[in-house]
């Protein structure tokens, strides 16, 4: 063979050996779905779904809206909004003596300044500054709750606000949130901030969603003890209390204004849209602007100054805030009319300002007009001088800077875990005295999972068949409900016997077996491929002749959100933003996935149209742990046996991990009120229970048991 004919021959070889292994790598790919209708691609399906119901629920709050037209309708409709408000956030604790302490002073040529420690909770420490006018007492008050600045009340823009307020005869009281300030509850071992104010904010939240609670019950909380503390001090009107606030300041704000009626003037600022805007642009934010069931129930940011109605509201928006300004207009028409319709048309209004997301100098100015005209009763134009601001130093409260440094101080994890505490010795007489089944109802009822007969029959289709050596794996998608496409990998062993006759296209026996054959369902929290390998968990179980279905619940590996925001995926899982969007419906993951692997363990009983159904073997796997635990507890009949491996210890494990690794998506809202994941592990005493490798919430072993 001549040189070039080699050459050429080399070539196509090489070329062929390409080919081949193209074809191979093509025929490995377990990958199943591809995008759906409209373009969207699978990480966005779960997204679109959870969208979807929303927007029903948001006609249908339209609908309702548009029938309150008497003053009876009107009175009714803001009693029950406060009543929804205040029982989804589980209420308040009792009042505590404050021991309020004045802890410095300063002086300013036309206003002064107390530097003030009270306690809204015993040992729950809270710091703050009073600003106080020159002039004769007693003030009207205006509390100023710090939106999300890493230094709180120090943050020029609120100090300005202050001060702004104090030129012009009013008190201000700016106090520090919890995660802001000197008012971190997490700090590392140099007693430092370790996160973010919103990365704490939600780290408090995982473990206020388990107990039925939320952050912001604490940050309301902290509020009105404020509010307490001005008007214990003698100084202060109780008569002309105001309220304002930007960004997470004006969600307490909106908050405060809406639940405490000493508040008689508020101005909330760069903070109200609407929740449907919200949706659509930035998604849910941190743990306290999201409140459970808000959105199924018809509870929106047009609401929370509804509630209020008719007390004076000022809504400060800006042009180019990130919380939409066509939802703020929507949000203000909403009230105008219902503020029209009380009669009193003039007590709400809105500034806006072309500025970005910021308690920017225009509308500092408008909120101050608009404390200055409904506490002073005095109308005129005022500017802001450029005046200087104190350094956090100068305000600092604490000896060393946080509080949590203060002798005997506890955080809000302590009070989350004291509330733990109480409702174990409620759960254990619970479970002590009620029978079983009216247990598991109420579980079933808090996780929202439905009677297996009551979940439709999972549609199916089969998109491509791999074969391994043995084996095949068929590429199936399971359909439970509309919208949400389960991709599923069927693993099945060569000689599968007891197939419906009429159905030979796999190539399996026609012929019904006399036994019952065992089948394994396989729900793993990283994805239905991670033990899909050749030589993997799963090949080793279809080499003992076993059927095995892996599946991708809802929001896991195929599905899960790899498009979606990735703010704080590390805390709190790359479903953040999903999650959150479905806890305003209502809904808990843990739920919707519990039914995705009860219809998927029905499709596997009857896989091929079997007339012996296979015994289905459960297997849960890190996240889909505890959504396996929950469908095996409450439809036990249908699994032969479970195994869990490496999924969650407890939920009251993670209450008392103050820094929970990745556990968002597994909470369920008030369920440690009821249960706990090894109450539902005991229901299951007569069954074959396997638990290999507990975590706890930070993800780390905790010890393996059977």
């Amino acid at each position: 063979m001549r040189g070039s004919s080699r050459a050429a021959y080399r070539a196509l070889i090489a070329l062929l050996n390409l080919v081949v292994i193209a074809t191979v790598a093509h025929a490995q790919d377990l990958t199943v779905l591809r995008s759906g209708a409209e373009g969207i691609s699978p990480g966005e399906m779960v997204d679109a779904y959870l969208k979807q119901l929303a927007y029903a629920a948001f006609e249908r709050r339209k609908a309702e809206y548009e029938k309150l037209k008497t003053a009876e309708q009107l009175t009714a409709h803001q009693k029950r909004m406060r009543e929804f408000f205040v029982e989804s956030i589980r209420g308040f604790p009792r009042r505590t003596p404050l021991n309020a302490k004045i802890v410095g002073k300063m002086s300013r040529r036309d206003y002064r300044i107390e530097k003030v420690i009270f306690e809204s909770q015993p040992r729950h420490y809270v710091t703050g500054v009073m600003y106080l006018p020159r002039g004769k007492p007693p003030y009207a008050g205006v509390l100023v709750p710090c939106g999300h600045s890493a230094n709180g009340k120090a943050s020029e823009l609120y100090q300005r606000a202050c001060i702004l307020l104090a030129k012009n005869g009013l008190a201000a009281f700016c106090y520090d949130p919890i995660g802001q300030g000197e008012r971190y509850q997490i700090l590392d071992a140099e007693g430092k901030p370790k996160y973010g104010s919103t990365a704490e904010h939600t780290l408090v939240g995982v473990g206020c969603i388990l107990l039925g609670t939320n952050t912001a019950r604490y940050r309301i909380y902290d509020g009105m003890r404020a509010i307490d503390y001005m008007l214990s001090r003698g100084d202060i009107d109780p008569k002309r209390i105001g309220c304002t606030g930007n960004s997470g300041g004006g969600t307490l704000t909106s908050y405060l204004m809406a639940l405490d009626q000493r508040i008689l003037c508020a101005a909330p600022s760069c903070y109200l849209t609407s929740l449907h805007r919200l949706m659509d642009t930035r998604g849910p934010q941190d743990a306290e602007q999201n409140i459970h069931g808000q959105i199924a129930f018809g509870m929106d940011h047009a609401d929370y100054v509804m509630m209020r109605a008719p007390r004076p509201t000022l809504m400060c928006v800006a042009t180019r805030d990130y919380f939409d300004i066509g939802g703020a207009w929507d949000t203000f028409r909403q009230a105008k009319r219902f503020y029209t319709r009380m009669g009193f048309a003039e007590r709400v209004d809105l500034i806006e300002t072309d500025e970005k997301h910021g308690f920017s100098t225009q509308l500092r100015v408008g909120m101050v007009r608009w404390m200055r005209r409904w506490l002073l009763h005095v109308d005129d134009a005022i500017t802001e001088p450029d005046v200087p601001v104190a350094t956090d130093e100068e305000l600092q409260c604490t000896p060393k800077g946080q509080v949590m440094l203060m002798e005997g101080a506890r955080s809000v994890f302590d009070l989350n875990a004291d509330m733990e505490k109480r409702l174990a010795r409620e759960r254990r007489k619970f479970w002590k005295d009620t029978p079983k089944a009216e247990a598991l109802q109420k579980v079933r009822e808090i996780a929202g999972v439905r009677r297996l007969a009551d979940i439709p029959e999972c549609e199916h289709e089969q998109v491509g068949v791999i074969e391994r050596e043995g084996y095949r794996i068929e590429k199936l998608v399971l359909r439970p409900e509309d919208g949400v496409p389960l991709p599923a990998l069927a693993f099945v062993p060569s000689r599968v016997s007891g197939t419906d006759s009429q159905d030979t296209s796999s190539g399996a026996s026609p012929r019904n077996s006399a036994e019952t054959p065992d089948a394994y369902l396989y729900v793993h929290g990283e994805g239905k491929d991670v033990d899909a390998g050749e030589g993997g968990p799963i090949e080793k179980l279809v080499r003992q002749g076993h059927l095995v279905l892996a599946v991708d619940l809802r929001g896991i590996g195929e599905t899960g959100n790899a498009t979606g925001s990735r703010k704080h995926s590390e805390l709190f899982g790359p479903e953040r933003s999903n999650y959150f969007l479905a806890y305003f419906l209502g809904k808990s993951y843990v739920g919707m996935r519990a039914e995705d692997v009860l219809a998927a363990a029905r499709f596997l009983a009857g896989y091929r149209k079997r007339v012996n159904p296979y015994k289905v073997h459960l297997v849960g796997i890190g996240e889909a742990g505890p959504a396996a635990l929950h469908a095996a507890a409450l439809e036990p009949r249908r699994f032969a046996s479970l195994t869990l491996r490496r999924s969650l210890v407890s939920w009251s494990n993670l209450v008392r991990t103050p820094e929970a690794r990745s556990q968002l998506v597994n909470t369920v809202h008030g369920a440690l009120r009821t249960y706990d994941l090894p109450d539902l592990v005991a229901s299951l005493a007569e069954a074959k229970v396997t638990i290999e490798e507990p975590l706890d919430a930070a993800g780390e072993p905790v010890g393996s048991e059977t």
